[in-house]
């Protein structure tokens, strides 16, 4: 049997800091995740370099270091970024289906009013 290897831990660093508009997603479809922030660090893993990004609902300041483990397997799985609650909530299948159904429809709407003429 093949047992998993522990995850290894380490620290990153923070290399940005940027704030995210709610933008359409709270206009469109009336509601705004919690997390705010987009994070950007970077860690190193069997002496080499990584980056990675995840949303926070906090600002952390450029520079500071953050824990962090990483799968010794695979190094660019850490759980940053792997944790259900670190991951972007992005909804691109439901934008996707509104602009492709709007597209229909409209498509749909021109077609009945050439059948009128």
């Amino acid at each position: 049997m093949n047992e998993e290897e522990p995850w290894i831990a380490t620290t990153a660093t923070v290399t940005t800091c940027r704030f995210q508009s709610p933008g359409l997603s709270t206009l469109a479809f009336g509601f705004q995740t919690s997390e705010k922030f987009l994070i950007t660090f970077d860690y190193y893993a069997h002496g080499r370099l990584y980056s990675d990004e995840f949303q926070s609902p906090i600002a952390i300041p450029q520079n500071e270091t953050i824990p962090l483990t990483y799968n010794p397997l695979d190094p660019q799985q850490n759980n940053r970024t792997n944790h259900p609650s670190a991951t972007p909530a992005r909804n691109p299948p439901i934008l996707a289906v509104g602009i492709a159904g709007s597209i229909i429809l409209s498509l749909l709407w021109l077609a009945i009013l050439r059948g009128c003429r």
